[in-house]
């Protein structure tokens, strides 16, 4: 045989082998990945729950706020505010009948005793109901403002508006609208 037929026989094979080599690393190799093992961190609590949380307060004239919940949850970067859950609360005026308001969940400061009171927001007062979906109740300035698909409802007649406040002490009453082309509801029972 001819040495040149040899050589170009040896290169084509050696050629073939390497190219049989990087065609198996690329795609026909198994590679272990090793994983580090993960680390354990500390998990870090940002609030405290506590179970039937009851807060009662009195204002300087004698009027009296008692608010309680199935769940309270305070959080750790805002003490003074509890969000609760399954919300009860009753206030007790001292020249008036009592007003109980229920609804879903709420946002209580323990500083100032102001509440917000959100999802099926109902307040009864006497024969009188408003249901809502959001109620910002504050003691210091004595005002409930009820918002959003507001009905009221007493023995006569229904009522239906965006937004009722009503000052707690002299029982002055706002009822209206959002937008001025909007009418308050009001229907005979």
């Amino acid at each position: 045989m001819n040495i040149k037929k040899i050589a170009k026989i040896f290169f084509i094979f050696l050629i073939l082998t390497i190219m049989c080599f990087f065609v198996y690393n690329k795609f026909f190799k198994i590679t272990k990945v090793v994983e580090a093992p993960k680390k354990v961190e500390d998990i870090i609590y940002h609030s405290n729950i506590m179970e039937n949380v009851n807060y009662a307060s009195k204002d300087s004239d004698g009027n009296e706020y008692i608010i309680s919940a199935s769940l309270g949850e305070i959080d750790y970067s805002n003490p003074e505010v509890i969000y609760l859950t399954d919300v009860k609360a009753l206030i007790k005026l001292k020249n008036s009948e009592k007003i109980s308001i229920k609804s879903k969940y709420g946002k209580y400061n323990s500083e100032n005793y102001d509440t917000i009171f959100s999802k099926n927001v109902i307040i009864t007062y006497l024969d009188n109901e408003i249901l809502g979906d959001y109620l910002d109740f504050s003691l210091d300035k004595n005002l409930m403002v009820i918002s959003k698909n507001v009905i009221y409802s007493n023995l006569e007649n229904i009522l239906k508006a965006d937004v009722i406040e009503i000052n707690i002490k002299t029982k002055d009453t706002k009822i209206f609208m959002y937008e001025n082309e909007k009418k308050v509801n009001i229907k005979n029972k």
